[in-house]
C-alpha cells in the first residue's frame, strides 16, 4: 500500500487524489476477482493500474487547468471611463499634430515603422536606404516627435 501511494502522489500531485486511485485499484482488484501466480504479480499488477489511474488523473487536471485558464482570460473585461477615453482621444491628436511637423524623412520611416508595423529590413528595401540608416532615422524621429509633445502630457494606457 505505501508504495502505491508514492507511485500515486507522485504522478498525481495530490494526497487525496493519490489515495483515492489507491484505494479503486483495490477496488477493481476485487471486483475482477483476479487471481495472481504470485503476490509478486498482484504488487506489479496494482503498480500498473495505479500508474496509468495516476497519469489519467493528471492529464484530466492539466486540461481543466488549461480551460479554466481560457476561462478567465476570455472574461477579461475593460471597462473605459470618459475620462480615459477623453485622454485618449487627446493624446492621439497630439501625436498627429507632432508627427505633421517632423521633417518628411524622419516622418516617412516613423510611419512605416509604427503604423504600418514593417520590420526594418522591408522599410530598408521600400526607401531604398540602408537598415542601419532606417534604424537611426527611426530613433530620430521618436526622439523629435517625443520632444514636440512632451512626454508628461501623453496618456498612453
Amino acid at each position: 500500500m505505501p508504495l502505491l501511494f508514492k507511485v500515486s502522489l507522485r504522478i498525481a500531485g495530490e494526497t487525496e487524489a493519490a489515495e483515492d486511485i489507491v484505494h479503486d485499484s483495490f477496488i477493481k482488484m476485487n471486483e475482477k476477482k483476479m487471481v495472481f501466480p504470485s503476490s509478486n504479480d498482484a504488487i506489479f499488477w496494482l503498480i500498473r493500474v495505479v500508474k496509468n489511474a495516476s497519469l489519467n488523473y493528471a492529464r484530466r487536471k492539466k486540461r481543466e487547468q488549461i480551460v479554466y485558464q481560457r476561462a478567465l482570460r476570455e472574461d477579461t473585461r475593460k471597462v473605459v471611463s470618459g475620462e480615459t477615453e477623453y485622454l485618449r482621444k487627446e493624446a492621439r491628436q497630439k501625436t498627429q499634430a507632432a508627427l505633421k511637423d517632423l521633417p518628411e524623412n524622419l516622418r516617412t520611416v516613423l510611419v512605416l515603422r509604427e503604423y504600418g508595423e514593417l520590420k526594418y529590413k522591408d522599410i530598408a528595401r521600400i526607401l531604398g536606404i540602408t537598415e542601419g540608416n532606417v534604424k537611426i532615422r527611426v530613433f530620430r524621429a521618436r526622439e523629435q516627435l517625443a520632444a514636440l509633445i512632451g512626454e508628461d502630457n501623453v496618456y498612453l494606457s
